[in-house]
């Protein structure tokens, strides 16, 4: 069940500064701005004292509270960020209206946006990122979950040295069941690849639609047939060329474990670089030979200018010998 359009239009607009205490804890968080809304609520940045924390409210409980069951989930798994760190939960008694609304506080993930970062940093860092993001959807599969709305915008770089985070667990969704929450764009139903049913492919179709929507300078649009159109996309960027065998077995879901889509995508990686590497010694090696060459002719020439300075020296002399 989604938020109801009214309650969901006075979340998404609480002036900055609302100030929302706990029912039950009694613990207090300014609002400083709205980070993001989808179907089941809105989520602002806010501060507890000299802390920044993400606070999500909602009208439906039941999606909050399973949202806070698979943050928990994330926790218990060990050597992986699965997603932020949940807080705590309360409730907020709304002056603006006469009802009470649940929330839950979790950890505030400081960073760029997945594609903004790209734009900044250069397509050479989408299959490097996209790399860490597999590593993250592995151990995600291994624990029976399928993330589901998988996109730039639930993705945040972070850190130094970058390195990938997954942001809004609302549509993560059991493995086997339908996927709860999507985005066209990065859906493989809407291009007509596949179900939408909660399994690791799911996500790795998604996963290629992030490193191709990342990698192309304007805005994506489906039109006719969607396999296809991807492929062209994909050939006719030179860049998104180096990858094309990985990202065409991702959209046509013949990937079953993201840790081969990864290894696949490193294979590719470093070919790519070898190659380039390769191409940059050629010139130097040309270029030595082109100094070897000019150093030759040098010779020569001066070979040349020095016999015939002598024969001119020599002529003069015979010339001076038959005057006297």
């Amino acid at each position: 069940m989604a938020m109801s359009h009214t309650s969901k239009n006075r979340l998404c607009n609480l002036p900055p500064g609302t100030v929302i205490t706990g029912k039950w804890h009694g613990r207090s968080y300014r609002l400083l701005r709205r980070l993001g809304s989808g179907a089941n609520g809105v989520v602002y940045l806010a501060e507890n004292g000299r802390t920044r924390v993400a606070v999500k409210l909602s009208d439906d409980y039941a999606s909050l509270a399973s949202e806070m069951n698979i943050l928990r989930r994330f926790a218990k798994v060990q050597g992986a960020a699965l997603g932020p760190s949940l807080l705590e939960a309360d409730d907020w008694q709304s002056p603006f209206a006469r009802e009470t609304i649940p929330f839950y506080v979790m950890e505030y993930i400081e960073g760029e946006n997945f594609a903004a970062f790209i734009r900044r940093r250069g397509k050479e860092w989408a299959p490097v990122l996209v790399m860490q993001l597999l590593s993250v959807l592995d151990r995600l599969h291994q624990e029976g979950w399928v993330f589901g709305d998988l996109k730039p915008d639930n993705l945040i770089v972070t850190g130094s040295p970058p390195s990938v985070r997954l942001l809004d667990v609302g549509g993560t969704t059991l493995q086997g069941r339908a996927v709860k929450e999507f985005t066209e764009l990065y859906d493989r139903g809407y291009w007509g690849l596949g179900s939408r049913k909660a399994e690791p492919s799911y996500d790795l179709f998604a996963a290629a639609m992030v490193m191709i929507s990342s990698c192309c300078p304007g805005p994506i649009e489906k039109k006719g047939d969607g396999r296809a159109q991807l492929l062209s996309i994909i050939e006719t960027d030179r860049f998104l060329t180096r990858y094309k065998e990985v990202l065409q077995k991702a959209l046509d879901g013949r990937y079953r474990k993201a840790a081969d889509m990864r290894r696949d995508l490193l294979a590719a990686s470093s070919r790519h670089t070898s190659a380039e590497n390769e191409r940059k010694a050629v010139p130097s090696r040309r270029s030595g030979r082109q100094v070897k060459r000019r150093r030759q002719a040098r010779g020569i020439v001066e070979t040349v200018v020095i016999a015939a300075a002598l024969l001119g020296a020599y002529a003069f002399y015979i010339y001076w010998q038959l005057a006297m």
